[in-house]
């Protein structure tokens, strides 16, 4: 029973052989190149001067102007400013409120950040291995032709036949390697640059919460919804807040 289903087992990969590995390959490497394509020009779209929006932003809010905030972070399309628009709008709520707004868009926009890596990911942890099955179906079939050989076969030629199927095989893993480097090397660079998007969305985050707590302390917990402070409590912002809300990105 055993021997019936490796024989069968045989049959099958020497009836398929290695040819439609190999195009199932080049099909992958086709979508991954496809993706990679997809992603850059993503990326490259919202992309965004960081320490440049940090400045400005700063400044409007030191100025008293949320709705100014409101329409320089509307205006840019990068995920750093969706998220900060998100705590902009939810700014009149106090800083609590503002904070959650911020956590929840910054989960949206790493999903959206992250759109199709997973394909890429897997195909180059998996492409090695499905050149890998090429080559074990171009050596099954080396060494099917040099039993036969051995058995008294008269096929022409047959160590040409032999150099064929394992040639077959190591084009199989090529293929393979040539599919999962590019794939690897492309997620590992993209899973960069959302980490630093990330990175750039707390800084951002911060200047909203330092300037919302600051509001809410001086207010008595109470901020307009034009970002206005009452009037007995209008003083100039503390120039250690417009410092470092500027420095934050000078590094």
């Amino acid at each position: 029973m055993n021997t019936n289903i490796v024989e069968r087992s045989k049959q099958i990969l020497l009836e398929v052989g290695a040819t439609p590995v190999m195009y199932l390959m080049i099909a992958l490497s086709v979508v991954s190149l496809a993706i990679m394509i997809e992603r850059g020009w993503f990326f490259a779209m919202v992309s965004e001067n960081i320490a440049k929006l940090a400045e400005a932003l700063a400044e409007r809010l030191n100025a008293h102007d949320v709705t100014g905030a409101r329409d320089l972070v509307t205006a840019s399309k990068s995920a750093e400013a969706a998220i900060v628009a998100a705590g902009l709008k939810q700014l009149a709520r106090g800083p609590e409120a503002a904070e959650e707004a911020m956590a929840s868009a910054t989960a949206l926009q790493r999903m959206r950040l992250e759109r199709r890596l997973a394909f890429l990911g897997t195909l180059g942890n998996n492409a090695p291995f499905i050149g890998l099955l090429g080559t074990v179906i171009g050596i099954v079939q080396a060494f099917d032709r040099l039993q036969a050989t051995g058995l008294g076969g008269t096929a022409t030629g047959p160590a040409t036949d032999v150099m064929g199927a394992i040639s077959e095989s190591l084009v199989a893993t090529a293929i393979g390697l040539v599919v999962a480097i590019p794939a690897v090397a492309a997620f590992n660079y993209f899973q960069r640059r959302i980490r630093a998007t990330v990175a750039n969305s707390d800084a951002l985050t911060h200047i909203i919460l330092a300037y919302a707590k600051g509001e809410a302390a001086q207010s008595g917990g109470r901020t307009s919804e034009t970002g206005a402070r009452p009037a007995a409590s209008v003083r100039e912002q503390p120039e250690s807040f417009r410092m470092q809300s500027v420095n934050t990105f000078s590094g």
